[in-house]
């Protein structure tokens, strides 16, 4: 069954902004932790940020490379994720997924088990 399916992305100039999307359904949508991380052509899947999901708080964390351009958000009642990207650049040009995990400290790709399709996300010069 479809667990997470990632949209809004496309081809942008830099300094653009872009906003993606994640609907989350079953097990995924109920996961502690919803992440976006990014695939570049040539290049190992890199953590973008994170957000915990507890019913006092929402924490987020970010890739050093992405702070204080991009922002992670959830809306559990809609069981979708988020990621606006401001300020964007060439190097932000990547495939970009939607991920969940059960793990309260999931950060490596290895410990999420439910994954998106991918959406591409291009930033011209």
């Amino acid at each position: 069954q479809v667990q997470l399916v990632e949209s809004g992305g496309g081809l942008v100039q830099a300094g653009g902004s872009l906003k993606l999307s994640c609907a989350a359904s079953g097990r995924a949508a109920s996961s502690n932790i919803m992440g976006w991380f990014r695939q570049a052509p040539g290049k190992e899947r890199e953590f973008v940020a994170r957000i915990s999901r507890f019913t006092w708080t929402s924490i987020t964390t970010y890739a050093d490379s992405v702070k204080g351009r991009f922002t992670i958000s959830r809306d559990n009642a809609k069981n979708t994720l988020y990621l606006q990207m401001n300020n964007l650049k060439p190097e932000d040009t990547a495939v970009y997924y939607c991920a969940a995990s059960a793990t309260v400290d999931a950060y490596s790709p290895s410990q999420y088990p439910y994954w998106g399709q991918g959406t591409q996300v291009t930033v011209s010069s």
